[in-house]
């Protein structure tokens, strides 16, 4: 008895648990899954002003954009169109939150009897306009969208839907608009500004000067610390604001037909070279198995050229190829020929160019003449075409290809081409609104069509050579787990290239000239993917990429190693900026003799009719400093030795011409205000998005 309670008692444990297990198996993804009840991974896509975005929120916004999207150009939306409906939707929510604080701040709305008057009234809207346009006519009628309107009611749901989101996005954009003009009315440009950019422009100066730059110090004579980089980066952190990004190095194993592929391939195609012999309708056989798609009847001019080298053998039911063209192998049934409606031709010329004056025109033709009798009386048409031709055609010796009578050319040139029988030189000169033709056909005209069936089979890599290859990669992958093993095996194997991607950006979908790379991204920065880490073999495209993790840079810390080379260029400079000015400062004299002792690497240059508004120093470059100091000196003065752009300079102000006093300034008022309104819009969305503290973590999840 005491037995059998033992039993009952671990049954009812084991039902108990049986039962927890399904009951976690039924809804543990909502307990237990990302953003559940008892944790998982943080489901926030970002936040904007305070306000965190959800994963589920953002996906069914983004599902909205899909829906509409697919719509409205009938077709699934690819992954390179989903990335670009996740920016929209992610600036939506943008618009959305950030841009609709500051429209409450200032009570900017638009009002119903406005959006009324935008979509049907006295002020539509462009976007309306554009929508109910008649494509045939060009013309809107105000009518049609009304008519739209009483008929809404009818329409399916879906398109219900569309139409309330098409006015709210109307509406959005009128309330931005408001809000920009608002701004952009704001700006204002005094006269004094104005009359500050009028002499800029107009003020005159000559000057020389002399300059040592800075690559005449070799670099290897300047030694750098990090504690100089790092009082440098101290003292500009302004100017060196960081991203999230990674660095990577990587290989690459890419996935190329075997020989065995190319075997097995070149057997397919002669099986279904006598299934295309025996077939009753070959080209409907034809289509069903080819790779690509070829017009059923071809001109001579169409064929692929080893065809075309056997036309002369065709017989009826006959099977010609295999042929190989790249990676693809052809086969084709010739099924006679019929006649077509156009004639197909093919020639040579030389075009001599006939612009301007009668007498430049006749000069033309004279040049024509001697070229034709030139041809006539044995010389190389190809040779005098290469020399003298004036369009494209002469770098092939005047060779036009296949052409039809259906005016792909102009009419006196099409005319005298097609009513020449034969081939050989055209004996006149042929002139049309490009000038004087010489012409010579190489082919004779022809309207005869010929019937093919064609399969082509494109050698692709079989699913053992994929396995192979990934095989490859994940064993270099195993063996490669350090940064110092990643480059011993890479030195190895002698077909490996190793590749380096600076800098990429959390968001980004390829690598270097990787496209579709998201996935090598996100393993880039993956929470549990440290510096010298080495990636599993990941496929991208039509190859396997392993990678070993370099460097990494966070928005939240600006570190030395962030910027490290143009740090280094930056206090290099300085470094040798003040061993430059040390020497030159002992020198003295004219700018010439300055530079005479101070040796190699030293020049003298004069520049005249200098302004500040764009100055250029020749081999000095742009440097506003240098040229504010030219202005900023008296007739016949000279600067000290300072540190410029691209060297050490000392600048001489030779003579300085003010710009003449003028009355009115609006020209230069009007060209500032525009130069102000057309950078309204980015500014505007760069402050919005600052102020709001945006922080996108799209990547965590895509």
């Amino acid at each position: 008895m005491a037995l059998i309670n033992k039993i009952r008692e671990k049954s009812g444990v084991a039902v108990g648990v049986i039962a927890v297990s399904l009951i976690l198996f039924i809804v543990g993804g909502d307990l237990l899954g990302p953003g559940s009840l008892f944790g998982g991974q943080d489901q926030t896509v970002g936040e904007i002003a305070g306000q965190k975005i959800s994963y589920p929120e953002f996906n069914a916004k983004v599902d909205e954009a899909r829906a509409a999207y697919e719509q409205q150009t009938g077709r699934p939306a690819t992954e390179q169109d989903q990335v670009q409906l996740r920016d929209q939707a992610w600036n939506q929510f943008i618009l959305d939150i950030a841009y609709q604080k500051e429209y409450d701040a200032l009570g900017l709305s638009v009002t119903p009897e406005e959006l009324v008057d935008m979509v049907q009234g006295n002020y539509i809207s462009p976007a309306i306009r554009q929508t109910f346009t008649d494509p045939k006519t060009g013309s809107f009628d105000k009518n049609t969208v009304i008519n739209y309107l009483k008929s809404l009611k009818t329409l399916p749901a879906e398109q219900q839907q569309a139409w309330a989101n098409f006015e709210k996005n109307l509406s959005a954009d009128r309330t931005r608009t408001k809000y920009e003009n608002l701004l952009r009315l704001s700006s204002f440009v005094t006269t004094a500004e104005a009359q500050k950019e009028y002499q800029a422009q107009n003020t005159r100066a000559n000057a020389k000067f002399l300059l040592v730059p800075y690559y005449s110090v070799p670099d290897t004579t300047v030694k750098i610390t990090d504690a100089q980089l790092q009082e440098y980066l101290d003292k500009h952190k302004d100017e060196y604001k960081s991203i999230n990004s990674r660095t990577i190095q990587y290989v690459t194993f890419p996935v190329a037909p075997s020989k065995e592929d190319s075997t097995a391939l070149y057997d397919q195609i002669k099986t279904l070279a006598r299934g295309l012999a025996t077939a009753t309708n070959d080209s409907s056989y034809a289509r069903m198995n080819s790779d690509i798609q070829a017009p059923l009847y071809m001109t001579l001019g169409e064929m692929p050229e080893q065809l075309k080298a056997t036309v002369g053998t065709f017989a009826p039911g006959g099977v010609y190829g295999p042929y190989k063209e790249g990676n693809t192998y052809f086969i084709y049934k010739y099924g006679g020929v019929k006649k077509d409606t156009n004639f197909t031709v093919r020639a040579s010329h030389i075009l001599i160019r006939a612009a301007g004056s009668d007498s430049a025109k006749a000069a033309a033709r004279i040049t024509a003449e001697g070229i034709l009798r030139q041809i006539q009386g044995g010389a190389s048409f190809e040779a005098l075409a290469q020399a003298n031709s004036a369009d494209g055609s002469s770098q092939q010796g005047g060779d036009l290809g296949y052409f039809k009578n259906n005016n792909q050319m102009v009419k006196p040139f099409q005319d005298a081409i097609f009513g020449f029988n034969g081939t050989g030189l055209i004996p006149r000169l042929v002139e049309t609104e490009f000038g004087y033709h010489i012409i010579k056909v190489t082919e004779p005209k022809t309207n005869t069509l010929y019937r093919i069936s064609t399969i082509g089979k494109t050698i692709t890599p079989s699913q053992a050579t994929r396995d192979e290859v990934y095989r490859k990669a994940e064993q270099f992958a195993t063996e490669s787990q350090t940064k110092e093993a990643f480059d011993e095996n890479v030195k190895k194997d002698k077909t490996l290239v190793v590749a380096t991607a600076e800098r990429i950006p959390e968001n980004s979908t390829s690598v270097n000239a990787l496209g579709n790379a998201r996935e090598l991204v996100r393993w880039a920065f993956n929470d549990d993917t440290d510096v010298n880490d080495v990636s599993s073999a990941v496929e991208v495209d039509d190859q396997y990429v392993v990678a070993v993790l370099t460097g990494e840079t966070s928005e939240d810390e600006v570190k030395i190693d962030n910027f490290r080379p143009e740090l280094t260029a930056k206090v290099r400079n300085q470094v040798k900026a003040e061993q430059i000015i040390a020497k030159l400062n002992s020198a003295s004299g004219t700018l010439e003799s300055i530079a005479q002792k101070y040796g190699a690497g030293a020049l003298v240059e004069e520049v005249p009719d200098l302004n500040l508004a764009n100055g250029f120093l020749k081999s000095a470059g742009v440097d506003p400093v240098a040229v504010g100091k030219i202005f900023g000196l008296k007739n016949g003065k000279r600067s000290k030795p300072f540190a410029g752009d691209a060297g050490v300079l000392i600048v001489e102000t030779t003579s300085v011409t003010p710009a003449p006093t003028v009355a009115d300034y609006t020209v230069y008022k009007t060209q500032l205000q525009q130069n102000a309104s057309s950078r309204t819009g980015f500014m505007i969305n760069e402050a919005i998005r600052e102020n709001a503290k945006v922080k996108d973590r799209r990547a965590k999840f895509y």
